[in-house]
């Protein structure tokens, strides 16, 4: 009777321990979740899951530049033999008229969780000469109603790799929002520095809970924002890549023109996940052939996703 009794308590131990482990795994595995690999063979395939290339003008950047679908493409990944990522090229000449930017926008549904994308920045122009204050993101935002709109919330990652707004240094900002009046510029914000060259390929990543904001760089935890700054309106999804108004080099005949890729980009909705969870994620997601997942509800009531800020 004795060994029948160690034995089950052996056996109870044994089912609870497995129990425990089933439910840690399924508590790290994250229930609701927007992934994209940008395995598309062409921009159409890209905006028929949800994706809006930007062609209305106006902010950010330069006064007269045009915003187009024609500044993205999908191209294979010369690093990762079967990867597609996503480019967006920028271009100008010095002038208004002669500068192209672009700007990629997925839903307006996103909120608290958890946000990463990998990139890669570039600090030199693929064709013209190099100088220009151009700014590399990947960010999420909801529109800006009208100056100092206190429904206004914006995350954002930037990289200055040529300076720009008052200084010649090379940098990554990691910004949150509160409000903002374009005209005369005034913001209400919390910014981070990260200084020094980024070229190349890099992990970003924000955790969004509990007042907080943390922003992480190829999995160090560099900056905490938050109080006033912390998001409070459903935002969209976003990369752009564009030039301040400020500092551009004279006009050329040849266009200076610089790239911007993507790899990636996750989001788990009301979920605190750490880099490495998030890594883990989206391996898992790439080794079971998934390319693109979608499991985030839509905003309730359903609101546009313009792509024009």
């Amino acid at each position: 009777m004795l060994q029948i009794n160690i034995f089950s308590k052996a056996a109870l131990a044994a089912a609870f321990f497995c129990f425990q482990t089933l439910a840690q795994a399924a508590q790290a595995k994250p229930a609701q979740v927007f992934f994209d690999d940008f395995n598309y063979a062409d921009v159409p395939a890209l905006t028929a899951k949800g994706w809006t290339p930007r062609s209305k003008a106006g902010h950010p950047g330069v006064d007269g530049a045009q915003w187009s679908a024609e500044q993205i493409s999908l191209h294979e990944d010369p690093n990762l033999k079967g990867n597609r990522v996503l480019r967006l090229n920028a271009s100008t000449d010095g002038s208004g008229e002669g500068t192209r930017q672009a700007q990629l926008c997925h839903a307006r549904k996103y909120l608290e969780g958890t946000y990463a994308a990998r990139i890669r920045f570039t600090d030199a122009p693929v064709a013209g000469i190099d100088g220009d204050p151009v700014i590399q993101t990947f960010y999420a935002v909801t529109p800006l109603k009208h100056d100092f709109d206190p429904e206004f919330s914006e995350m954002d990652w930037e990289y200055l790799p040529n300076g720009g707004w008052g200084s010649d240094k090379t940098r990554l900002y990691g910004i949150a929002w509160q409000t903002v009046q374009l005209k005369p510029w005034q913001a209400h914000n919390q910014t981070h520095e990260e200084f020094g060259s980024l070229n190349g390929w890099h992990e970003l990543m924000m955790q969004v809970a509990k007042g907080q904001v943390k922003f992480y760089l190829d999995g160090r935890h560099i900056a905490t924002h938050g109080g006033r700054n912390y998001p409070v309106t459903t935002m969209s999804i976003n990369f752009n890549l564009w030039f301040s108004p400020g500092g551009l080099l004279p006009k050329t005949e040849q266009a200076r023109r610089y790239e911007q890729d993507v790899d990636w980009v996750f989001h788990a909705r009301n979920q605190v996940l750490s880099p490495k969870q998030v890594k883990a994620e989206v391996q898992r997601l790439r080794a079971k052939g998934v390319a693109h997942m979608d499991t985030v509800p839509a905003a309730e009531p359903a609101l546009a996703s313009l792509c024009d800020f």
